[in-house]
C-alpha cells in the first residue's frame, strides 16, 4: 500500500513539475525570460523534491520507474494543454482571398483586427492578401470571420515574437 502512495506522489508531482516546464519554455521564446527564470526555479525545486523521494524508495520497483515516466508523459500533454489555454504571445494570420474582398477588411476592422492589405496576382486574377497581428487569444475569433465571409481564402498563421511600431488594438506601448 506505501508503494501505490508513492506512486500516486509522483506522479502528481511530476505532472505539475513538467506542465510548469512546458509552460516556461513558451513564455521563454516569447522574451518573458523572468517568469521563466521563477517558474524555472520552482520546477527544479519540484523536480528535485521527487527525484529525492523516487530514489529513496527501499525496494527497487518497477512501479516507481513507470509512475516517474507515466507523470512526465501526463505532464507534457497537460503542459501543452495549459499553454493553449493561457495563449501566451502574439500571432500573424495571412489570409489571401480569392479575388479582392474588402467585405473581409470591413468585418475584421469592425470587430477590432488591425488589417493591413496588399493587392496580389493570382494565377488567374488579383487577389487581395490580408496581413493581420492579434493576439493569440484571438485567432479563432479571426478565423471564424474569414470562414464566414471568405471560406475559400487561403490562411496562414504563424507566431510572433515582437511586434514594433503599427497599430495593435490593446496593444500598450511601453
Amino acid at each position: 500500500m506505501e508503494i501505490l502512495i508513492i506512486c500516486i506522489i509522483i506522479i502528481a508531482v511530476r505532472i505539475v513539475d513538467v506542465s510548469l516546464g512546458t509552460v516556461r519554455m513558451v513564455l521563454i521564446v516569447r522574451g518573458n525570460r523572468r517568469i521563466g527564470a521563477m517558474i524555472g526555479f520552482i520546477e527544479v525545486l519540484i523536480w528535485f523534491l521527487v527525484v529525492r523521494r523516487a530514489l529513496m524508495v527501499e525496494e527497487q520497483s518497477l512501479w516507481v520507474a513507470m509512475s516517474y515516466a507515466g507523470g512526465f508523459s501526463l505532464g507534457t500533454f497537460l503542459g501543452v494543454k495549459l499553454e493553449e489555454i493561457l495563449a501566451i504571445g502574439n500571432a500573424s494570420i495571412q489570409v489571401i482571398t480569392k479575388g479582392i474582398r474588402e467585405d473581409l477588411v470591413d468585418v475584421l476592422r469592425k470587430n477590432g483586427f488591425a488589417v493591413s492589405t496588399v493587392v496580389t496576382k493570382g494565377i488567374k486574377n488579383e487577389n487581395l492578401m490580408l496581413l493581420i497581428e492579434v493576439n493569440r487569444k484571438r485567432i479563432k475569433e479571426a478565423v471564424q470571420i474569414v470562414n464566414e465571409v471568405t471560406p475559400d481564402s487561403f490562411v496562414t498563421i504563424s507566431d510572433v515574437k515582437h511586434i514594433i511600431g503599427g497599430y495593435f488594438p490593446g496593444h500598450v506601448r511601453r
